[in-house]
């Protein structure tokens, strides 16, 4: 365990996803927006083109160097600079083998921490010190990183990702929505943290290889909290309940927009107030809906992005159907459990200032 806590995966987990998540969703959205104006791959670019065919050819070179993608983020988390290259080519060899996202993943723990023990225990005579990070470490990282992936991990990888892939393919009912409430509870208790990005690793696996409904989930949940949280607020006015201070429901102004965009971190101010009750609350509204978007077999084809990534879905109201049921969850748990407070009492104070009334005149286009 002191191993593994001194490796730090964990924490080059987090670095790689910041890296290759905003690189996915571009690539997403250009995949969709070809796929819904008609676009094509385009094979020969001499015989003419389309902006659907820009757009869904664009697309698909971004999903499909994933497994590059992660591989290089992690060998740079891990080994800084000398990690680029060998992670970039041992992403290449996973995408080679056919061995997907979770190849790259592994292929790219292998070649940062290759990478850092070359760099901490090979010694060279000074002549050569100027060899190290050009030729030395890069050539001997990628290689033994990539006979390793070739010979030892690329078949069990496959494997293992067969196997899941048919398994969450033969998976009945029941199990669906099984399955989906434990991916809604773990994806919505920490409100973004490591819970939900280890579970994002996870169900990223499976969309890779075009499975999309579990991500859904995980979109779903982290846009629970923010939405059923705002909804009782309006319970705490119609049954005339105060559950909110001032200050707690000034910051549902900032935590539902930011929630529509699949932000739950607007929602601290209220949920370090109440953490218990209110990760109950969380965790029945993520698990219902959860259960419920996986039941009904709603499917982002991108992995982020809250409600703009409806368009990509081919069951959006599925999607809205779970989320609405999941976030009035949230909203009668909360409700029912939270005490009353004093409007004007004063809690913990994180620094939300009050919002401001949105100026767009500010906005200059030079």
């Amino acid at each position: 365990m002191n191993i593994i806590k001194k490796l730090e995966l964990k924490k080059h987990m987090m670095t790689a996803i910041s890296f290759f998540l905003p690189i996915v969703v571009a690539a997403g959205f250009l995949l969709a927006i070809g796929n819904i104006a008609g676009g094509e791959t385009i094979v020969n670019f001499r015989e003419g083109f389309t902006l659907a065919d820009v757009c869904t050819t664009m697309g698909g070179y971004g999903l499909g160097l994933l497994p590059m993608i992660v591989a290089t983020a992690l060998g740079f988390s891990i080994a800084d600079k000398p990690g680029i290259a060998p992670g970039l080519i041992v992403g290449m060899v996973a995408s080679g083998i056919e061995s997907g996202f979770l190849g790259g993943l592994v292929g790219g723990y292998l070649a940062g921490y290759i990478t850092k023990m070359i760099i901490d225990w090979m010694k060279v005579p000074k002549w050569a010190e100027g060899l190290m990070p050009t030729l030395v470490i890069p050539f001997l990282s990628s290689l033994t990183a990539g006979l390793i992936m070739y010979y030892f991990i690329g078949t069990p990888v496959i494997w293992f990702t067969d196997i899941l892939k048919s398994y969450l393919g033969n998976l009945d009912h029941s199990s669906l929505f099984f399955y989906g409430v434990i991916i809604g509870v773990l994806s919505s208790i920490d409100y973004g943290g490591a819970i939900n990005k280890v579970v994002f690793a996870f169900v990223f696996t499976l969309f890779s290889e075009g499975i999309y409904e579990p991500i859904t989930v995980l979109i779903l949940a982290s846009m629970v909290t923010p939405f059923g949280m705002t909804i009782a607020f309006f319970f705490q006015r119609l049954f005339r309940k105060n559950i909110y201070t001032k200050m707690e429901a000034e910051t549902l102004k900032t935590a539902f927009p930011m929630g529509i965009c699949q932000i739950t971190e607007g929602c601290f101010p209220i949920v370090f107030n109440d953490l218990v009750k209110c990760v109950i609350a969380t965790a029945v509204g993520g698990g219902i809906g959860g259960g419920l978007s996986m039941l009904w077999g709603a499917d982002s084809h991108i992995p982020a992005s809250g409600m703009f990534a409806l368009p990509t879905m081919t069951k959006p109201l599925a999607f809205i159907g779970a989320l609405v049921i999941g976030s009035l969850a949230t909203a009668i748990v909360l409700f029912i459990i939270k005490k009353e407070v004093d409007p004007d009492e004063e809690r913990v104070d994180f620094g939300i200032a009050e919002e401001e009334d949105i100026d767009f005149s500010d906005i200059k286009i030079s």
